[in-house]
């Protein structure tokens, strides 16, 4: 395994980012929050890769800040906030869809890192948990509303004011995560998402992730007229015939999904 903190392995219009220090649990060091923030922002200014699958190296996804360079005193840790050093801004600046593939433990500012993916595989030793409330640091990066409006907020408390760990299958029944598969199918599944997600227009997956997204953080109403206004503006410029040929390519894309 290399030495760097962060393994980017660039696929066919797709990235997989590995967090890479395994015996500290990819626990996330002020250097490696800087990378987390450098590469991501790079990744979204490259306009070959529209896919990332962010996962972890080792037996953890990731065990969230590290805690013992924050108990160091040392005042390099960075303010959470600070672009430099904050991952979950620069996943942010990414536009295209973030598949975490949750290969174990992800806690605290790991969980966060987690959250702010677009959707979760997990493989059966994943466990999250929240223990902000246990170490005295109040989170950052979204935890707080993010958890509760994927979860609802009663089990969103369950979490944030215990700290317990929620187990794979717990995950997958709450809605935490889209889907649990045996260890050795979590990449497999995540990177066939991936091609999935690529088959798409290019300019549709770019914004209907944003429509989905934007229309999320709406009341409803305002949403519903959010969807209208895109569609207006959108379709107003489609050509029939190209239309067509997407037409055509979804019929044969079941056609073969059947086995016909």
């Amino acid at each position: 395994m290399s030495d760097a903190l962060l393994l980017v392995d660039r696929h066919d219009g797709y990235a997989i980012v590995t967090l890479n220090r395994p015996q500290q649990l990819n626990a996330l060091s002020r250097a490696l929050r800087a990378e987390i923030a450098e590469r991501f922002r790079a990744l979204a200014a490259d306009a070959d890769t529209r896919v990332l699958i962010l996962t972890g190296a080792g037996r953890a996804f990731c065990a969230g800040i590290d805690l013992r360079e924050l108990g160091s005193g040392d005042a390099r840790v960075g303010a959470p906030r600070d672009p430099a050093y904050d991952p979950t801004s620069a996943m942010a600046a990414f536009k295209g869809p973030i598949i975490g593939a949750v290969n174990g433990a992800a806690v605290t500012g790991g969980f966060e890192l987690a959250l702010a993916c677009d959707l979760l595989i997990a493989s059966p030793t994943a466990r999250f948990a929240d223990t902000h409330g246990r170490v005295g640091v109040h989170p950052a990066w979204g935890l707080s509303q993010r958890l509760s409006r994927l979860i609802g907020l009663n089990r969103a408390k369950e979490m944030s004011l215990t700290g317990n760990f929620v187990d794979a299958a717990t995950a997958e029944r709450w809605g935490l995560v889209n889907r649990v598969v045996p260890t050795e199918d979590l990449l497999p599944t995540c990177v066939q998402l991936a091609q999935d997600m690529l088959s798409l227009d290019p300019a549709m997956l770019i914004s209907y992730k944003r429509l989905l997204d934007d229309g999320y953080a709406l009341p409803f109403g305002a949403a519903m007229a959010l969807e209208s206004d895109v569609a207006v503006a959108h379709n107003a410029g489609l050509d029939p015939a190209a239309i067509e040929a997407r037409r055509q390519a979804v019929l044969e894309r079941g056609r073969a999904q059947r086995g016909d």
